[in-house]
Formats: C-alpha cells, structure tokens, sequence
C-alpha cells in the first residue's frame, strides 16, 4: 500500500518521467552542458535574452525547424548535409549535437564555449565537395556560415516571439540579434548582422543564390514525413511540422513547394501550438536567465 508520502510525491515523479520522455523524444538523450552563470566567465550574458530565447525548449523546436527548412534552400550548404551528413540514418543524434552545440555556447563558461565552436570548425574541415551544379563548397566557408547563422538567428527569435513564454520588446530583440553576432564572429562570420534590420537585409541579400536542389527535395521530404513511430509523438511533430512551415515567408514556402495554408487554418494551427507549448512547458519548464542585482 503506498503512504501518503508516496502519493504526495507522484506528480513529481509523473513531471520527471514526462520531462525524460519528451527530452529523449526530440533527441536530448544526454544531460546538458554545464550551466555557467558567472557573468565574468560565461559566454553569454547571464541575463541576456540569448538564454531567455534558447531556454524554451517548446518555442526551440518550432524555430529549429523552420531553420532547417530555410537552410535546406541553399544548393551549396544542402549538398554538404547530403554528402557527409547521416541525418536519415541518425536523426536524433544529429539534434543532439546541435543542441549541445547551442547548450555550451549559450550557458556554458568563454572556455566551453570557445571549445564547442573549435569542435564544430574542425568537423567543418572535411565538409567540402562538388555540388550538383558543379560548383565547389566548404562548410567553414564564412559566406556559407553566414547563410546558416542568419536562417536560425531569424528562426529561432520569430519561433520565440509567436510561441515564447515571455513577450520580446523591441530592445530585447535587438539585443538578441547582437548577442548572435558575437557567436557569428566567433565562427568566422565577417561582419554578422547586429540589427534586426541588418538580419532580414541578410536574408534579402542571399536569395539571388536559393533553390530546391534534389538534395533539399530529398530533406524536405524526410523532414516532413518525420521520423518518430509512436502515435502521439507523431501527432505532436505534425503539429510542430506545420506550426514551423507558418514561420517562414510566402516566398519561402513557394522556393520549398510547400502550398501557403489558408488564414483559418493558420490560426488554428496557432492557437493549437500555443496550447501545446503551454503543456510541455508544464514538464520542461524553460531554463531562465540570471537576473543581476
């Protein structure tokens, strides 16, 4: 028979179970980084709105996908994800690097964080080839890592301004755009945006250069058709799927062959992802800035 310390203590254990479960389920099978809240050491600011934005894991996931969506227009940096990427074969394994890439550089401690982006430069080193147009591409070639910061600055902030807990002022959004470009220069990014202004013209600049190459068709489609088996996982990633199309721009989504959902069916889709949010937020409580004194 349980005691009543052990039925006082359920929820707890319900919340820590779910927090495993969805954890695991969008690939955080490890625990993360080391959390430095030092300001005189940490990478980011401790109360900066890099840690408020990335600290939502619900908002993340819809952001991350928009940016991979907006990413896979790219011929070059598609052909270097299909060349020497196992995305199809470990998807899950690929998010976790990611998130631990965006784990030690937004919490971590300056030496952290200076290790990650080393980690991730020297990967970078061998990504190189011949894409389907002919054209030679390198993954560390700052043009191309350009491209990639500015489609997951502008993914991960608008997933946080629709579907965040906390509502972004103008100057937090500046802020946040800053912050990115001191991890921009870090990588190698000359000149990185710093202003909202300067991260939409960003995005401008680099169309003359999308299209659907077969490699996107090929991501695009795996993206879509997902990878998860269980019926409510696969229900919660439609939802996440289509929530994250809503994020990008009309022009965006004709280069994808993606149809614009009708404005009925987008606000559903809002309202229902909000929702959604809300609960997983109720088990993955999102990881909070230090607030100074």
């Amino acid at each position: 028979m349980l005691s009543v310390t052990s039925w006082r203590e359920a929820p707890a254990r319900i919340r820590s179970r779910a927090n495993l479960n969805i954890r695991r389920a969008v690939g955080l099978s490890q625990d993360p980084p080391p959390r430095c809240d030092d300001p005189a050491i940490a990478y980011f600011p401790v109360d900066g709105v890099a840690r408020l934005v990335h600290g939502d894991l619900s908002s993340m996931m819809v952001g991350g996908l928009a940016s991979i969506f907006i990413q896979m227009l790219h011929p070059l940096a598609m052909a270097g994800v299909a060349q020497h990427s196992r995305y199809q074969h470990d998807p899950l394994g690929r998010l976790l690097q990611t998130a631990n890439f965006i784990g030690a550089t937004t919490y971590g401690s300056a030496p952290t964080a200076y290790a990650s982006i080393e980690r991730v430069l020297s990967v970078h080193q061998s990504v190189r080839g011949v894409a389907d147009d002919g054209r030679d591409y390198y993954a560390n070639d700052p043009h191309l890592l350009a491209w990639v910061h500015a489609a997951e600055t502008s993914m991960f902030l608008s997933g946080y301004q629709r579907y965040g807990k906390h509502k972004l002022s103008q100057h937090d959004v500046e802020t946040y755009v800053g912050e990115m470009a001191h991890l921009a220069r870090d990588l190698g990014i000359e000149q990185p945006p710093t202003t909202l202004d300067e991260l939409n013209a960003a995005l401008e600049e680099f169309r003359p250069e999308l299209r659907l190459s077969p490699d996107g068709v090929t991501a695009r489609d795996f993206v879509i058709d997902g990878f998860l088996e269980k019926p409510l996982q696969r229900i919660v990633y439609r939802l996440l799927i289509v929530s994250s199309l809503d994020l990008l721009t009309p022009w965006s989504l004709q280069m994808l062959g993606i149809p614009r959902r009708p404005a009925w069916q987008r606000a559903l889709v809002r309202s229902s992802t909000r929702l959604l949010c809300v609960v997983l937020r109720a088990f993955v409580p999102p990881a909070e800035p230090v607030t100074l004194k």
